[in-house]
């Protein structure tokens, strides 16, 4: 036990997993990849998945660290984000209680997972006895906004990334709505950087789909904003909109680019930031 375990979630953009697993793969001790049997999203509808995603993912897993986990994670009783909660509580028991259980989605790219990994080890002692000392620890997302010519805009400010648990009582997504310990790691994430079908596939089938505020004026934003006039404009987020406040401009048009152009130091919260927060929620929970 108390091993270092990552779970992968296979959906309709599973092609994004060819850019996701590699970065944790080294440092990771297993890779478990959530699959449902019938090829389902969490609102019902069903993809397909061309058979060189499998010849790839075999030939990519040299220390055969991956294991297929198939199961049925789709109930036609339950609303997306609670298929959501359920696909993440199943796969984390399938990853095993007592080992560091991270979830990473296919779109994000963690830029150093061995810091990471180096970073959770400092609570290695919250694997003992998980379910009497429950912590959640957090990156920090880069949020990928759109693709444009010659490069890429992102939202200027980082936003919390719930990535890792030691006991999966997950209440949305990944969050367990218990103590949160924050480092100071960056993902970058794919987000809604997508053509505009998959991005309203996407829209439609994820965990926030029946909460996207105003669907189509979303997108009709999301259209129009470009190189030259996203600085005349704010409030992008899908939800609720004022959580993206401003994007920024940066050049690439690949993970690799984007990540040698963009200047990650000042984008990352500092370690004063991150010890005020940490304190804070040591306070939170003090007494919980």
């Amino acid at each position: 036990m108390k091993k270092i375990h990552v779970g992968f979630l296979l959906s309709y953009d599973y092609e994004k997993l060819k850019k996701s697993i590699p970065p944790v793969y080294q440092d990771a001790d297993a890779i478990f990849i959530a699959k449902d049997h019938k090829n389902r999203t969490w609102a019902g509808e069903t993809f397909t998945i061309d058979d060189s995603f499998f010849k790839w993912l075999k030939a990519f897993d040299v220390d055969n660290k991956i294991e297929l986990y198939e199961d049925d994670f789709y109930d036609a009783n339950l609303i997306a984000i609670e298929n959501d909660n359920r696909e993440r509580h199943m796969l984390s028991l399938k990853m095993g209680i007592g080992n560091w259980l991270i979830q990473i989605d296919s779109d994000e790219y963690v830029l150093d997972f061995g810091k990471f990994v180096k970073d959770l080890r400092k609570y290695d002692k919250y694997l003992d006895n998980p379910e009497n000392h429950k912590i959640q620890i957090s990156m920090y997302s880069v949020n990928l906004y759109k693709y444009v010519d010659d490069g890429i805009l992102f939202v200027k400010s980082p936003t919390k990334a719930v990535v890792a648990t030691n006991f999966p009582n997950y209440k949305v997504a990944r969050v367990t709505r218990e103590r949160i310990i924050y480092t100071q790691n960056i993902l970058l994430h794919e987000s809604i950087a997508r053509d505009e079908d998959e991005l309203v596939f996407k829209l439609d089938n994820w965990g926030h789909n029946i909460e996207v505020q105003n669907k189509e004026a979303f997108l009709e934003k999301w259209r129009t904003t470009n190189k030259h006039n996203y600085k005349e404009r704010e409030d992008f987020f899908y939800i609720e909109p004022e959580k993206w406040k401003y994007l920024e401009f940066c050049e690439g048009q690949t993970i690799e680019e984007i990540r040698e152009n963009m200047n990650i130091n000042a984008i990352i919260p500092s370690k004063f930031y991150i010890a005020k927060k940490n304190f804070g929620q040591w306070f939170k929970f003090l007494f919980k």
